[in-house]
């Protein structure tokens, strides 16, 4: 065992910047432990157990986890019987709320934190298996003095995350041993155990949470695909991907050379867009059919063995109402699967104060969304949007934050409210966040922090209450890693992320072009008709920029019609140009193009570069 000293000064040594053998996860902690905690390894701090109250709170708010988990726990804990491992199921906060372990050592076990109720969030506990895990979101060993606070360091800690199903980590599995070998390599089966437990557990939570949608088990062999495969999709009826076993799909995905993307990336987009199928090809993997049968291919070549779960809807019992959206979120969509999903989750979000950041392709609604996140919880105060990127960089400060009297040359003397302190009581939404100042970022990141705002020139800072929803077409996450993004403010903005689907995907395109121009309608006071064959070319177009190119297309043909009736004479020019890479050409070159793909459209939607439904509406068009 290290002395106490000689783990200090090892802890410092790394602080000042020297070279260490210890695993870089180690290292990454220990360094957070002292320049982001500010904690003291000469310092020991004993474990922590919540009081009893608080516990319960944390048990209540993961009673679907714990019951979900429990099986996996119970399972785990009868392979290593006998070797003095305890079990410890830790929520989102890095309190225990499931626990297994031997009650004949009880006492011990709670003074050292390996105990219900024991909170191992990293920036309380310093270094630990399950507050690295949290920050980390990978599997990791901290064992004996890797540990940061010297009370720990004859423990051995092995976690690994539990992801939900939309990607977000919702607890932390942990095996632990109060004394152990020397040898770090001694907890790799622990390693192995712990995470192809984590994984179980996310493939329960997968299937209890989607039992109205297809679930496609995915494994390398055939052996344990039925039982325990190494990942899990859900589908909707469209076939688009509703959620994922986070951890075995993230390494599947690097099987198949996807390694850049999130697995959050694939939330929304269609199966055909990752394997060559379609929902339609679902049936023929379901069990009974042999394992030659159930072979599927990715984009990429890899081939997995694929096993399918329908839906389980009892048709004999009454499907249970659905609750009541808000109207305003209602009022975005109708009957679009992904913008469903979308105002769905929004409807739950509007009701806390949690930022949300909203992604989604230039022109595709974003502030739409956020407006009505802001009007659907009831939201008093004002709604105050900032186009970060229209603002002169050199104005955006003074816009933001606003200006005392005289702050600067050309100031008005009675200074100025700025925008975060217009919105104070209501929202504020940023969008184009990825193109505010970097210089600018600390500063809203104080004003999130602290909730107050300080005026350029201004001696004292004013107090600020709003919600803070925020919007992007860039990946703010590549923005991070290139350095043109503070890390800080992007979680601090991303509690929770909103994708809004690209109009091009969007099953209702029809009745937004009918909502858009009754807009119109409104607003010039005249009455406007759609003939059949405009209709047919609006409904063709792929739309690249979206909802405000469908709205400035309406406008251009408001203005062009003849007698209130929009014909194809009346439509942009731009409409009937389409790109030659995505131009089959007639019809008897489609269903050639068609034939040669073997009438696979997916294989001709990869061929021509475009999107399976663009080459449905134009089938459909041509008929």
């Amino acid at each position: 065992m290290v002395s106490t000293l000689s783990h200090i000064r090892e802890i410092e040594r790394v602080g000042m910047g020297a070279v260490s053998p210890r695993d870089a996860p180690v290292i990454q902690s220990w360094l957070r432990c002292l320049n982001d905690y500010k904690l003291d390894p000469a310092v020991a701090q004993e474990a922590y157990i919540v009081p009893e109250l608080k516990l319960r709170e944390h048990r209540e708010q993961a009673e679907e986890l714990i019951r979900i988990g429990r099986s996996g726990l119970e399972a785990l804990f009868n392979q290593v019987a006998g070797q003095n491992y305890v079990l410890l199921l830790s929520d989102a906060r890095g309190v225990t709320v499931d626990f297994m372990g031997d009650p004949t050592f009880d006492n011990q076990l709670r003074k050292a934190g390996l105990y219900l109720g024991s909170e191992w969030s990293e920036n309380r506990a310093g270094t630990c298996a399950v507050g690295a895990c949290m920050v980390s979101g990978e599997p990791v060993i901290i064992h004996q003095d890797d540990h940061f606070d010297t009370s720990h360091i004859g423990l051995t800690c092995t976690a690994a995350p539990v992801f939900d199903t939309l990607g977000s980590l919702t607890a932390v599995l942990d095996i632990s041993q109060l004394r152990s070998p020397t040898v770090k390599t001694s907890q790799q089966l622990a390693l192995h155990l712990v995470a192809s437990t984590a994984r179980r557990i996310e493939l329960a939570n997968l299937i209890t949470r989607t039992r109205n949608d297809w679930v496609l088990r995915l494994a390398r062999s055939p052996e344990f695909l039925d039982v325990d495969p190494d990942a899990a999709i859900a589908l909707d009826g469209s076939g688009r991907i509703t959620g994922l076993t986070h951890g075995g799909f993230g390494a599947l995905a690097r099987s198949m050379n996807l390694a850049g993307l999130s697995t959050r990336d694939f939330l929304g987009q269609p199966i055909s867009q990752v394997f060559d199928i379609d929902v339609d090809d679902l049936p023929r993997f379901m069990r009974g059919r042999s394992n030659g049968e159930r072979l599927l291919q990715a984009r990429n070549g890899l081939v997995l063995f694929a096993s399918a779960v329908a839906p389980a809807v009892n048709l004999r019992s009454a499907v249970p109402a659905q609750p009541r959206l808000p109207r305003a979120l209602r009022d975005l969509s109708n009957g679009d699967a992904a913008m469903e999903r979308v105002q769905a989750r929004a409807a739950k979000l509007a009701a806390r104060d949690i930022p949300i950041l909203i992604q989604g392709e230039t022109g595709s609604g974003k502030e739409f969304l956020a407006r009505a996140i802001h009007d659907g919880c009831g939201g008093s105060g004002a709604f105050v949007a900032v186009n970060c990127a229209a603002i002169p960089e050199h104005l955006i400060e003074s816009e933001l934050f606003g200006y005392a009297p005289g702050a600067f040359t050309g100031a008005s003397q009675k200074g100025k409210r700025g925008l975060i302190e217009e919105a104070s009581g209501g929202a504020l939404f940023l969008d184009e966040i990825g193109d505010m100042p970097l210089a600018l970022q600390g500063r809203l990141l104080r004003v999130l922090s602290e909730n107050e705002v300080q005026p350029v020139g201004a001696l004292k800072a004013r107090a600020v209450r709003l919600r803070v929803l925020s919007a992007s077409h860039r990946d703010l996450a590549e923005l991070v890693r290139e350095g043109r993004f503070r890390q800080d403010l992007y979680y601090r903005l991303n509690a929770a992320t909103l994708s809004l689907p690209a109009l091009r995907q969007r099953q209702d395109l029809g009745w937004l072009v009918d909502q858009l121009l009754a807009r119109i309608e409104k607003e010039n006071g005249a009455s406007y008709r759609l003939d059949r064959a405009a209709r047919a070319v609006l409904l063709a177009h792929d739309w690249p920029g979206n909802l405000r190119e469908l709205s400035n297309a309406l406008r251009v043909a408001a203005a062009l019609s003849e007698g209130g009736v929009i014909g194809t004479d009346s439509l942009p020019d731009h409409l009937f140009a389409e790109p030659a890479a995505a131009r089959p050409g007639d019809e008897d070159a489609l269903r050639q193009a068609l034939t040669d793909c073997g009438n696979n459209v997916s294989a001709l939607a990869r061929k021509l570069g475009v999107n399976r439904s663009t080459i449905h509406r134009r089938l459909k068009r041509l008929n």
